[in-house]
Parts: structure tokens; C-alpha cells; sequence
């Protein structure tokens, strides 16, 4: 028998006959003697039509009542799927965040949990019963309904997990597995049966949208193994798991992409200590995540050029940032563009190799693709191109690096 953690994102559960759907694979854990909780999401598009209720209501509205509206749509979807689960004979009952206990801080609409009180839970599971949870939301202080940010009930599976000691997490949602890269746009593209959770962070925090980043930096701290799979077929899927599990580490396991990236190159910086605080210091203070930075030799030893990335969503607040905060630092001109994409090369098995790099490099000229930024860390190298060459460098590194499917 094995203590299981089963969460369903909203496409699996978009309707009743989807959510019947649910309960039949949820019924089939249970029958098999496992102990069983299971998390879901709101139902597709039902999250975003909460959050228009409450910006229509107000735009500068109260960030605690946001989340008493948008956490309604994990209740209907807990209750129904327990509904689902009674008729066909298996015993559930439904809890919400605030029930279980799950605890947060008080950041609404983007809390961070706590810790979660699964006593009463697994007093229930015990007895065979399926505990049914609302993903996306927990209990702040002050007894007040918080939610975890978009992408969250991801998290709420793995903490759940964690929290139970699960002997595994299973994320269903409408892919089949972790690819090697984004199939639509790489016909070659192979699903992987393992990743690391190091390879798989890298991968969710550079595009890759099958996990979201908070669930395996917790999956990766509590040693959580999180299997990947599709609900709309009976498929293996992916194992993110510990290092240790994987016997051959490949050099390169995956290579992704985002196109939420801007650039801002500032001409003309003084070349002194304390000018990069001076720079990013206001944008931190603004809440605007630096991605990329790069900074070009100073040939007269008074001006630079510095450049860096930000999310596009962030482009017109960075420039404002910057222009306000100019007379502190001083620059000839900002220059702007948000047409283009990181491109990002992941695998643990650089480690222990060296030339992914010159490959990824080499490939990319032969391409006659521009290189304007590179970043790198011990298992990853991402570079900034024109969004234009996306597809074409995708296709190019996957072949180079041996990953297309046989």
C-alpha cells in the first residue's frame, strides 16, 4: 500500500464529465488499497473570470477580499469531484485550504505556505476515505482566506505531499511528460521517463511551462518524487526525482525557451563603484525581477555600456524606473526591445563536460543567429536572440545536442 498525492489542473476538470474522469482514475488508486488525497484546481477558465469580476468591482480593490472571490473556484471543484467520487461508491469528502489547515503568510494573492496541519486528514485517509483539496489556497493569519499566485495548485500537491511524507506526487495535467523540448514546435521532440529536479527548476524557470518553479523548488527540498502524466490517456509519463535515481545522466536533457523577455541597454553609464546599485536598486525597490545582466569594457575608463533583461510585462515600468532614477547615475540614451527570446541548453551532465557552450555557440553561428546575452550556471547556458530566429535555434541545438527521437 502507498500513500498517494493525485492533483488535477483545469483542463482536467473543465467539466463534470471531465471531472467523472477524474474520479474514475482516483477510484482506481483507491481500489488498489492506496491511501489517496487529491488536489484540484478551478475549473478552466474560472479563475480568470473571478479575477474580472473583482478588477470590474474596483481596480485598487482590497488584496484579501481578491482572495476571498478568486478561492471560490477550487470550492465547486472539491465538491464536485467528491459528488463524483460518493456515486461511485468510494468514500470522499471535500476540504478547503482554511479546513485542513493549510498555512500561509499574509501576502495575498501570492502567499507562501507555511506549514500544513494534516492530522485530521490522515485520520480520514486512514479509514480508506479520499480527502478531496482545494489546491491554490490556505489559511493567513488573522483567519483570512489567501491564495498562493496563479500556478499555485501545483504547489499546494507537493506541499501536501510533503507534508504527508507521500510516497509519490502525480501531476496531471494536459501534456503527457517533460519533453526535451517544446514538441510543437520540434516534431523530434522525445519525452523524458526521468529528469533531476535541478534540470527540471531550470527548465520551468526559463519557459517550460509543464511544472510551475515554487512546486519543485519544494518538490527538490522535501525530496518529494513528482511523476508528470496526462489525464486524457493511460500513458507513462515523467519522473522528477533525486539525481541519485537516474543511473546514465544525459549532457543535455532538454533545451526551452521564453519569450517573456525584454531588453534595456544603457549607452553611455559612468564607469564608477556604485552605479550598478544605483541602477538596480530602484528596480528592486519597484518589485522588477533582472534577468540577464552583461556589461561592456570601458575603453576610455569613464563610460559602459550596460545591459539587461526584465519580463515584458515589466518593459514600460523599467524604463520609467530608469529614467526617473537617471539623475543618480547618468546615461546618454536607453534603448528598448522586446523583440526577443532566451534560448536555454539544460543538463547535469555538464558537470563533468566541457563544450556545451562551444556547441550551442557554434551551432547558433552556423545558423547565422546573433548571440546579444549570455548567462550560465553550473548545468544551464541561455543566451538572448531575435525572437524572429525562436523556432530555427530550437530545431538547430536540439539536433546538435543528439536529442531528436530515433
Amino acid at each position: 500500500m502507498a500513500r498517494i498525492v493525485m492533483k488535477f489542473g483545469g483542463t482536467s476538470v473543465a467539466d463534470v464529465e471531465k471531472i467523472r474522469n477524474v474520479a474514475r482514475r482516483v477510484k482506481r488508486e483507491s481500489e488498489a488499497g492506496n491511501e489517496v488525497a487529491v488536489v484540484v484546481s478551478a475549473m478552466s477558465g474560472v479563475t480568470n473570470q473571478l479575477v474580472a469580476y473583482v478588477n470590474e468591482a474596483a481596480k485598487l480593490h482590497d488584496a484579501a477580499e481578491y482572495d476571498a472571490v478568486v478561492a471560490t473556484g477550487e470550492q465547486v471543484t472539491i465538491g464536485l469531484l467528491a459528488i463524483c467520487l460518493q456515486e461511485m461508491g468510494v468514500k470522499a469528502r471535500s476540504w478547503t485550504g482554511w479546513q485542513i489547515p493549510v498555512h500561509t503568510d499574509a501576502t495575498h494573492g501570492k502567499a507562501r505556505i507555511e506549514s500544513i496541519d494534516t492530522s485530521q486528514i490522515e485520520a480520514c485517509m486512514k479509514t480508506g476515505e479520499v480527502a478531496v483539496v482545494a489546491g491554490f489556497q490556505g489559511l493567513a493569519p488573522g483567519n483570512r482566506i489567501s491564495t498562493l499566485g496563479r500556478g499555485g495548485s501545483d504547489t499546494s500537491a507537493v506541499a501536501l505531499a510533503a507534508a504527508l511524507h507521500a510516497d509519490r506526487c502525480d501531476i496531471y495535467t494536459d501534456v503527457d511528460g517533460v519533453y526535451t523540448t517544446d514538441p510543437r514546435i520540434v516534431k523530434a521532440a522525445r519525452k523524458l521517463d526521468r529528469i533531476t529536479y535541478e534540470e527540471m527548476l531550470e527548465l520551468a524557470s526559463v519557459g517550460a511551462k509543464v511544472l510551475q518553479t515554487r512546486s519543485v523548488e519544494m518538490a527538490m527540498k522535501h525530496h518529494v518524487r513528482v511523476q508528470v502524466l496526462t489525464s486524457f490517456a493511460d500513458i507513462p509519463g515523467t519522473l522528477v526525482c533525486d539525481e541519485d535515481e537516474i543511473v546514465e545522466k544525459a549532457l543535455v536533457s532538454g533545451i526551452a525557451y521564453s519569450r517573456d523577455e525584454a531588453k534595456i541597454t544603457l549607452v553611455g553609464v559612468a564607469d564608477k563603484p556604485g552605479v550598478a546599485a544605483g541602477i538596480f536598486g530602484p528596480l528592486a525597490d519597484a518589485a522588477i525581477n533582472v534577468d540577464m545582466i552583461v556589461q561592456n569594457v570601458s575603453h576610455d575608463g569613464k563610460t559602459t555600456d550596460l545591459t539587461f533583461t526584465v519580463g515584458t510585462a515589466d518593459l514600460e515600468k523599467t524604463k520609467k524606473v530608469i529614467n526617473d532614477a537617471k539623475a543618480a547615475f547618468g546615461f546618454k540614451e536607453l534603448i528598448a526591445d522586446g523583440n526577443v527570446v532566451k534560448v536555454s541548453v539544460i543538463g547535469v551532465g555538464m558537470r563533468s563536460h566541457a563544450g556545451v557552450a562551444l556547441t550551442m555557440f557554434r551551432t547558433l553561428a552556423e545558423k547565422g543567429i546573433n548571440i546579444q546575452v549570455i548567462s550560465t550556471s553550473e548545468i544551464k547556458v541561455s543566451v538572448l536572440i531575435s525572437e524572429e530566429y525562436t523556432e530555427l535555434a530550437l530545431r538547430a541545438l536540439h539536433t546538435a545536442f543528439e536529442l531528436d527521437a530515433a
